[in-house]
């Protein structure tokens, strides 16, 4: 994707551009959700609208789009009518400081699940619910001494 503007790209070149593992999102409200991940994650955010965004995490691209942009999609029939969406996915962010994150999301109003804590598996991380209930984890490297 280095050779495309995403704050110009079409809806179809972009879908081309698409490699690997994707990661959509299906949100209440795209504004919300957007002001949450540039809050708390410092989020790019390209080609905002009421329907969809392109967002941007530490070098990751994923797509935000609003519940009725997949009105004639089986999808959304399996989310809940409320409470959070997410059960069951976590959202890693491995160079995200889940110390300053949390700092953020408390400053957002998000609920914070687990507080930044170091894992035996080498990192120090929490677990911050957005408005929609999807677990995002901030990660950072442990070194050899903690």
């Amino acid at each position: 994707m280095s050779n495309i503007d995403l704050n110009t790209v079409s809806a179809d070149r972009f879908g081309r551009s698409l490699r690997g593992i994707g990661l959509n999102l299906l949100v209440h409200n795209v504004a919300r959700s957007v002001a949450f991940l540039k809050q708390v994650f410092d989020a790019d955010i390209f080609q905002p609208s009421d329907d969809f965004a392109i967002v941007s995490i530490g070098g990751n691209v994923l797509q935000l789009h609003a519940d009725h942009t997949y009105h004639s999609h089986p999808l959304p029939s399996l989310l809940p009518e409320s409470g959070p969406r997410g059960g069951g996915i976590e959202i890693r962010l491995y160079d995200a400081d889940p110390d300053i994150s949390v700092d953020k999301a408390n400053a957002a109003g998000a609920t914070i699940l687990s507080p930044p804590t170091d894992k035996p598996h080498g990192l120090r991380e929490a677990y911050i619910l957005d408005p929609d209930g999807y677990a995002w984890v901030p990660s950072s490297r442990l070194t050899s001494e903690e």
